[in-house]
Order: C-alpha cells, then structure tokens, then sequence
C-alpha cells in the first residue's frame, strides 16, 4: 500500500518532485508525463481493466475535456435510461455556474499534505474519527444524500391532460361547450352534460396515467433499496461498515475494486494501481489512475480527488472524506441540473402508432361529414341538420372512433401483471421491460454468481511434479516442521489474498466462519487456514504493497518486506507472491517448487506438459484452476514513492517461481440445468459468457446442459476453416432442430470479421471463455446487428456493460450494486425466475392483444357507423354520444380487465419468440377480427334491433326510416315530435343494451384464440375465470343504471328498455360466439388455408 509520507512542510518537495517530471517529460517524447518510459506506459496499459460506460441510472457529466480551465467548465447531465447509448443533454446554468465555479476554484484540499489536510479536518487517518465526533458533524452538516431532482409537475400534468387521445377529446369539450351556449337557443343541458362528461373521461384517463407512473417510481424505488449504500470507514480504531448517507467530513473510507465511491475523498493512501471510472461526471471513457499528491491546480482535474459516485475499476485505497452530499461536485451538478425527458418504450411506440391511425381516420371522418353538411345537407337538409346538429355529429364521430377506455385497460394490464411478478421474486424496472421479455431469443449468462452458487473450494492441490489430496497436505502443513514447499504454498494462498475472517466469527468451525472478500479468495483463505489451524495468521507478513486482481489482468500481487530479524527492518529485499491464470502467468515462469525434491526446479518443456496436462485434467472436472507463484525482488528505489510503484509493477510477473496448482470448484445452482432446458425450449438460445478457462467452462456447460453433446465443440478453428454458406447451412440445421456447439475464447475474438460473426451468431449453443467486460459487450452488439433480442444475466461489475447494451439486462439480487444498476429486471429468489419473467412477458403481449380486439367492435366499429348510417342515408341517429361514451370507458372498461386475469391459452414456453419487427402489438390481423368480423356482427345485430325496435312499437318500416332527413319530425307517421324523440330514445337505449349483451359474446370468443370453448370453459376448466362473471355482472348493472334512472334519462335522453329488449341480444350474444367457434374450428382443421392466414 502506498502511502504519503510527507508532512505538513512537504510541499516545496512535491513541487521538486514535479518540476524533475517535467523536464523528463521536456526530453524524451517517449516518455509518459509520470516519467515512464514507453515500454512501461505499455505494460501499465496492458494492465487496465477495459473501458466501460458507467452503470448508474443517471450519469452526470462535468465536462467533456479534462484539462480545462474551471472558469469556462460548462455543467452538464447525463441519464442513462436506454439499455445501449446514454442520451446526453446540456443544461444552460447562467444562474448558479459563476457559484459553483467560485465554490470549487476555492477549495484547497487536493493541494495540502495528507497530515495538514488531516489536522484541518481535525481527524487521525490511523483512528479515524470517534462516534461522537461523527454523530456532531452529521448533525451538523446533514446526511451525505444528493438533493431529490424537482419534478416539473406541470409539465407531468399537462401531459396526463393532453397527451395520447386526450389531446383530441379536449376538441370535443370545446365544441359541445360551444354547441350548449351561444350557438344553442335555448341553451340544451345535453350539450354542457356531454362536455363535463367528456372532461371526466380525460381526467380519468390521466388519473390512471399517473398511477401509472407512480406504480413505476415505486418499483424503482424498491430496486433502489436493494442496492447496497454502505461505505467500509474507520471510527474509534476499528474498521465498520455503516450506511454511505451517514458519512461525514473527515471520515476515514477504505475502498476496493467494485466498489462506488461514496462521497469526495481525498486519497491518502492506496494499493499503486487504484484507477477510476469517471465516465459518470466526465463523459470520458479513460480510466482515471489515483495518486496521492495533487496533480492539477483544479480540483476537479485532480487525481489525488476521488469524486462522489465514480467507480473503483482497480486496485483498492483509503480516503478522507471532504465533501458530501450537496456540497460535493455530484450534488452540486445534480442540484443545478435537470434530467432528460425518459424515451418511449416499445409498448408506448405501439400504442402512439395505433393512435395516430385512429386519430388519423377519425380527422378524415370528422372532416368527411363537415365536407358532407357543407356541400350537400346544409343546402337540401337544412332542416334535418343544422349547425348545431352537425358540430353534434362532428363529435360523436370523434367519441365514436377512439376507444377511450384502451389506455385505461392497457395501463391496468402492465400494472397488474407488474404486481403479479413482483409477487413471484420478479422486479421489472420498466413497465417495457415485461413485454420486451416475449421477444428474448438469446440468452447470455455470466457463470460465477448467475449459473453457479458462488460458493468456492479448493477441491484439489498440486505440485507440477504430483498432486497431493488436500487432506494429507493438510497433514502435512500441521507437522512441526513441514516440508519447504507445503510452506511456501501455505505462505502464498494465506499472504497473496484479500479475504479476511470476521471477527465475530473466529471461534466457529472454520467452514462456518463468515469471510469478507470475494469467493474465489474466501476458497483460498479456507484452504489455508484448513491447513495451518490454530496457528493461522500469526505468521503472515504484513503486506506492503499490492496489485489488486482486475478481470482483464487476471492475477493480483502483493509484495512483502523480507525480515533480517532487526527490530526496525530497512532491507529493499521483498517477496512477491502472484495468483491468478495459469494461461496468464505460466508463460511468465522459469522455475517451479517440486513436490518431488522439495526444491526449486528449472521450468523445462516437461514441467511446462505437466502442468498443461494437469490443468486439462482439473478443467475437464469443472474445476476452476489458479497457480500460485513467488519470486524475491531486491528494490532499487524507495518504497512508497511512485518509482516503487512503477519499478514492482514492470517486474512482477517476470522470472516467476511456481509455488503450486489449486484446483476449485464452483457448485452449479440446482436449478440451473432445468432453467436452460426451459429456456430452450421456449426458442431461446442459451449461451453462457465467462472469464473462466475454455475446458472448464466447457464441463460446466455440459454440466449444466448448455452443451447438450459431449463430443467436442466447434472452435475458432472450425470457423475459420468453413466454407461461404456454412452460415447458411447453421441456420437451416437449426431450423431442423438439430444442435451445434461453439467454444470461442476472449483472445480469438478479435481475429473474427463479420462473416465470422455471421457463423458464429448462428450456432445454437455457445460457450464464450476467458473473456473481457469489453468482449462481453461485443458479443451482445454483435447478436443485436443480426436481429436478435438479448437477454445478459450477471451480477459482476464487469458485467455491467453488457447488462447496459442488452436488451434486457438480469441481474441476480446478491450480485454487486453496479450490475443491480445497469440491470432492467432484478430476480430476488432463484435464477430459473427468468422463465417466469419469460412466460409473463408473453403471457401479457396476448392479453393486451386480446384487450384491444376487445374493445374495438363495441368501442369503435359498432359506434362509428350509427353517425355515418346518421348523415349519409337520413335514419335517425341510432346512438348517442353519451352512450358511446358510456360503452367505452365504463361497460367495456370493467369487462376487459377480466381478461387481464386469464391464464395462457396453452404454453406459452413451446411457441417461438415473438418477432419484435413483424408481430406488433395491434396488426391487420386484430383489425379484420375486431371490424370486419366480429364488428360487422354487432353492428349489423344492433342496427337490427334498433329498427325492430320501431316496427314494433310505431309500426314505421325500415324503408321509411332511410333517407328520412327533416321529414322524420311533427306528423311523420302520424306522430308529434314528442313521440318521435322519445321512440329514437328508446331505439337508442335499445341498440346500446343490444351492444352491451353481444360483447358478452365477444369476450367469451376472444379469451381463446385456438381453442374452443369446451376445450377452454371460463366457469370449470383450469382456465376459470371468476372475474368474467363479475365484469359481465357490472356492464350490466350499468347498463341498467343508464338507461332506468330517471335524472339520467331526462338530462342525457336516455329511456327505458322494453324487457324483451333485454333478453333478444342473449342468444344473438352466442351466435357470435358460435361464429367464431366455426371459425377457430376452420383455422385447426386447415392450418395453412386462406382463413388461418388471416386469423388473429
């Protein structure tokens, strides 16, 4: 660890030590701005970890450049709502830039020594500072919280009022407010009725809206408090883990890799190889590499700084607390700043698209009957129709159109199924996220933590020249004086790892005790101390200086100081001890401990075949091979200075002593074979994507049934030696069902073009090995530009970017915060939740399929033609406005939510996945069902019963109610106008009951798509559905309230029904459900004949 060292008269030193980088710089272009020379600037850069955009939901940019100065920083935001590419927004902050300018020019804490800024703080970097301190500055300064982003409420509610069909409906108000007064004389109560009547509709409509989005913040809220917020700080001597919001100025934060930085710190000390992502404030890519000295008279452009909310992406270090919450540069930014507008979902987009098609017609229409009365009826039929009247049409053509009661019925669907899965461990971030999920047709899993339990340990250890069983090494390790090599490899596993016991735990068997760190460390500091037992730990040298383990490197260091038995050892002689990859390190090694001699050996091509041979072997059992490797380094410079630090990093992995092999294993999850099984099987190819070693995640696919052959997959050799259709011939294998395996590793992804990844992107079962965080991403761009929707499960900070690029991103509830983060959907219990998450992602795309088809015959079709029967061909209007509305949002409302509740039709899991580009939401499929066949049969029956209507009761034939025009008034057939407005009102209420008791039948027919209704009954079979009772119960009930209240007849014409109106619609009611029985009986018995194609 490296630590500054200098006191408060350091400065003059500092400015020395920069001034002699500057002339290096000034000499030698070769040279990095540190002092490094080329070759070293190219062995840091080897050891980056790969650039990554930050996981945050929202990404607050401070400026696009480094290196500018603070007087012309322009503030700027970033959200990051799209799984692919952050929308970047810049916000104009003439108010509040000059403050903030002033605010961080001023600051000095990057500039003073450590132990100044300390005694500033009035704060001890060893101790930390006391409860009670900290209790009085939380107080005094508040809680290390980012100020809550204003909501524009007023915008919000403007768009409740005026967005989707409400925009349209408020031209409705308009005109029958004008229709009541001044056009009317005397003012008609009917038309300021229908004008408050429609205000309720819209704000209902956006009443739901906005429960909707209130449903929404909730979920994300409780995503949110699943994150972990706690910060590692030192108080009173003792390390403690508390809540980051407690934080405050002086506290003492221990970082590591993975972890967010919790607030502005100042680094004090740090492993020499600490690197951030600032992606979140900057915008930029390139990783930030920490230093303790400052580096930049600007705060912000300052290395020794770690900002609120950047990443840890290397390397671990400790921090002093100077600024939190508002006060820090991300409060600051958040709280001059306004986030960008959220972008349609895929839902949303389908939605918008069926309402400009509908708000399209209904213009045309509207337009069709102003052209109509102003051309024709206003000049023949003046009588018939006057200004009033035609306004009046003009509107009930626009009510009669839109399905005012659709956006209800869709926003409830999301929101229930939204409970639903959340009720099974299932929490989607969006409400887009569940219909998404019914177009996944590939899967990409992480391994570790994803498919198996994350639960490590060392299940075998060797020597190169002999396995040992772990029980007799640690025989062995308990002897007095064990042999040189079971000592070296004990000193190695318990020295090079960053796993620690819990205190609290120490007395507990050692497979009990709770280890902090991560699983393949805890593995080892098991096996260990298995070996060592009680005298675990007294002999450990304290480390001086580490290199922490990163997923690009895939080793980590640490460097000890070789004791002289001196009370105060100054010897620049250390021991190095290196863990991680063999493919990585054991090109870096020259000799090897043998188990055999009990010496070291020189590394010959032998010993090399050996230790590939045994690798294979431990790999091919699933076993996740580590070496563990030493060497004695003599410095040539002072330790804790940036030369120490460069002069370790250019030689640690050169002339390695390999101390010896284990062997771990990683248990799969039970439930995870069956997950790709069912995954599978619901079209959905499942690859699995992992930094491990090709053989052994080739066994642990196998084991898991990703491969489902245990003959050899395919390589990079195989793809590279194929042929210009192989490609061709891969999709029309699968299309058979007949599989074929690929094993890529990270290293030969590079050397594929794009007619590789054609082949590559066409194999059913994939296992990608030893990769990147920046492969992974590819890997999902690449599947995307073919046409496939990902689904990435992980739960690692290096899965982040992928999580970010899919298009759905899983995240598992115990993985880290950063994956939780960039995830759409978060499983709280198992991993084969995903295939529910999969099931109700399709189960909803056809209940809200079956919601609109509906609607639409009562709700549009069977309203529309009463106008258009109305002003082309003279019969009096056959339904009211008011009705329509009625149908629309309450009798068709109530009833369509039963459908929300039915079950799948069949299984869901054996159908293929949706095709995002071809299968939308509402197609020409849904349009001929809805209009012209089960509209056509309402519309038709209650034009029917409207005229049976008046031939029962006023003896006036169909013939003469056609082309009536003016003359339906006093003395048509003998009748006053009286009776000639009460028989429409009648004949109105007539027709409305006749569409409330067909749709009846409706709902029974379109609950089944496929099956029949003996197959399927909604009252006894597993498909019951309780709720369609219910809701047919309701409309009915509304039905009647409408049309028998008295108050409600006399202000909106309404009249009641003669009781054999009410039960003539029954058995027509099943004459639509048996229509469409025939009609599901013709698609089965033909499959492929001209009605299955256009059948819905």
């Amino acid at each position: 660890m490296i630590e500054d060292s200098t006191g408060p008269a350091a400065g003059a030193g500092a400015v020395d030590q920069d001034a002699d980088r500057d002339l290096r710089i000034a000499f030698d272009d070769a040279t990095h701005p540190r002092g490094r020379t080329a070759e070293q600037n190219r062995r840091r850069d080897s050891r980056s970890l790969s650039r990554r955009r930050s996981a945050s939901r929202e990404a607050i940019a401070t400026g696009p450049y480094s290196g500018i100065p603070i007087q012309y920083r322009t503030l700027s935001i970033q959200v990051a709502e799209s799984r692919r590419v952050e929308a970047d927004v810049s916000a104009d902050l003439k108010s509040s830039k000059k403050g903030d300018e002033d605010y961080f020019s001023n600051l000095t804490f990057h500039q003073l020594p450590t132990d100044q800024l300390c005694q500033q703080l009035n704060v001890s970097k060893d101790e930390g500072l006391s409860e009670n301190s900290a209790a009085n500055r939380l107080q005094r300064d508040g809680r290390n919280a980012l100020p809550k982003p204003k909501t524009n409420y007023i915008k919000k509610i403007l768009l409740y009022l005026f967005g989707g069909f409400c925009s349209i409906l408020w031209v409705g108000v308009i005109v029958f407010f004008i229709c009541w007064k001044p056009l009317s004389d005397p003012p008609s109560p009917t038309n300021l009725a229908l004008a408050i009547l429609v205000i309720i509709v819209i704000l209902l409509q956006a009443g739901f809206s906005a429960f909707q989005d209130w449903s929404t913040q909730r979920t994300m809220k409780s995503i949110t408090d699943l994150l972990p917020s706690e910060a590692l700080v030192m108080r009173d001597g003792q390390l403690k883990k508390i809540q980051a919001s407690e934080l405050v100025s002086g506290d003492v934060v221990h970082l590591q890799i993975g972890n967010k930085v919790p607030a502005d710190l100042r680094l004090i000390s740090h492993s020499g190889d600490i690197r951030f992502d600032r992606a979140i404030l900057t915008g930029e890519a390139d990783e930030i590499e920490g230093v303790i000295d400052g580096t930049d008279d600007n705060f912000l452009e300052s290395r020794n700084i770690a900002l609120m909310g950047t990443l840890v992406v290397n390397g671990s270090g400790v921090g002093v607390v100077i600024l939190t919450g508002p006060r820090s540069v991300m409060g600051r930014i958040a709280k001059a700043t306004a986030a960008t507008e959220e972008r349609a979902t895929l839902i949303q987009k389908e939605i918008w698209r069926f309402v400009y098609i509908i708000v399209a017609l209904t213009i045309c229409l509207a337009l069709l009957i102003l052209f109509t009365w102003i051309g024709w009826l206003r000049r023949d039929h003046f009588a018939f129709m006057n200004v009033v009247a035609m306004l009046n049409n003009v509107m009930s053509c626009v009510v009669a159109f839109i399905p005012e009661g659709m956006p209800v019925a869709v926003a409830l669907t999301l929101m229930l199924v939204a409970k639903k899965m959340k009720a099974v461990d299932i929490l989607p971030k969006g409400l887009s996220t569940v219909e998404t999920l019914g177009c996944v047709n590939v899967i990409c899993s992480d391994k570790t933590g994803t498919l198996t339990q994350n639960r490590m340990h060392v299940h075998s250890a060797s020597f190169i020249d002999g396995p040992i069983e772990v029980a007799d090494f640690n025989k062995q390790a308990t002897d007095e004086k064990p042999h040189a090599n079971i000592q070296k490899l004990l000193d190695a596993a318990s020295s090079c790892n960053d796993a620690t016991f819990d205190p609290t735990t120490m007395s507990m068997p050692i497979d009990g005790r709770v280890v902090q760190g991560n699983a393949t460390d805890a593995a080892v500091l098991r096996f260990a101390a298995g070996a060592k037992g009680n005298d675990f730990g007294t002999a450990i040298v304290p480390r001086v200086f580490q290199i922490a383990f990163n997923s690009k490197n895939k080793w980590m260091l640490t460097v000890h100081r070789k004791s002289t038995g001196e009370k105060e050892d100054t010897s620049n002689e250390y021991q190095i001890f290196v863990k991680g990859a063999p493919d990585v390190l054991l090109p870096t090694c020259t000799k090897y401990w043998s188990q055999k001699t009990n010496s070291v050996q020189v590394m010959d091509e032998a010993a090399r075949a050996a230790f590939k041979s045994y690798q294979d072997t431990l790999s091919r059992n699933a076993e996740r091979v580590i070496v563990l490797c030493e060497k004695t380094h003599i410095a040539t410079t002072a330790m804790g200075t940036n030369a120490f630090s460069d002069e370790i990093a250019i030689n640690a992995t050169e002339d390695l002593t390999i101390v010896g092999i284990l062997g771990i294993i990683d248990p799969a999850r039970p439930e995870t074979a069956h997950t790709v099984s069912e995954c599978r099987r619901a079209g959905a190819r499942f690859f699995m994507v992992t930094g491990d070693y090709g053989l052994t995640a080739a066994a642990i696919a196998r084991n898991t049934g990703i491969f489902s052959s245990e003959n050899d997959p395919d390589t990079i050799v195989t793809i590279k030696a194929a042929p210009e259709t192989f490609a061709k011939d891969l999709a029309e294998a699968r299309r058979k069902g007949e599989r074929s395996s690929l094993l890529l590793e990270g290293h030969s992804l590079s050397s594929l073009m794009q007619p590789d990844w054609d082949i590559v992107c066409e194999y059913d079962e994939i296992v990608f090995a030893r990769t990147t965080p920046e492969q992974k991403l590819r890997i999902v761009e690449e599947l995307r530009k073919r046409d496939n929707v990902v689904a990435v499960t992980g739960d690692g900070v290096n899965d982040a970017p992928a999580l970010r690029a899919a298009d759905v991103g899983v995240a598992i509830v115990t993985g880290s915060d950063v994956a939780i983060e960039a995830a759409d959907l978060v499983l709280l219990d198992k991993f084969d939740s995903i295939i529910e998450a999969i099931r109700w992602g399709r189960l909803v795309f056809q209940n809200l399929q079956k919601v609109i088809a509906y609607l639409l015959p009562a709700g549009s079709w069977s309203e529309i033609w009463p106008v258009l029967v109305n002003v082309f061909f003279g019969v009096p209007l056959p339904l009211s406005s008011f009705l329509m509305i009625i149908i629309c949002v309450f009798t068709d409302l109530f009833l369509s939510l039963s459908l929300i509740m039915e079950k799948e039709e069949f299984d869901l899991l054996s159908l293929p996945p949706r095709n995002h580009k071809r299968d939308h939401l509402i197609n020409t499929k849904i349009y001929i069902q809805a209009y012209l066949f089960t509209g056509t049969m309402e519309t038709c029956t209650a034009h029917a019963m409207f005229f049976l209507y008046y031939w029962q009761a006023a003896g006036i034939p169909i013939r003469d109610l056609f082309f009536a025009f003016e003359k339906y008034s006093d003395g048509f057939h003998g009748y006053t106008q009286d009776e000639l407005t009460h028989f429409n009102s009648v004949a109105q209420s007539v027709y409305f009951v006749t569409l409330v008791i067909l749709q009846w039948g409706n709902i029974l027919a379109v609950r089944n798509r496929r099956l029949s209704i003996v197959q399927a009954d909604p009252f006894t079979s597993k498909r019951r559905n309780p709720w369609l009772v219910l809701g047919m119960l309701i409309s009915l009930l509304i039905a009647i309230f409408v049309t028998e209240v008295p108050g409600i007849q006399s202000l909106f014409g309404t009249a009641s029904v003669p009781i054999r109106f009410w039960f003539i619609p029954v058995p027509l009611a099943l004459g639509i459900l048996c229509m469409d029985e025939v009609r599901k009986l013709i698609v089965r018995l033909f499959p492929n004949g001209p009605v299955a194609k256009i059948a819905w």
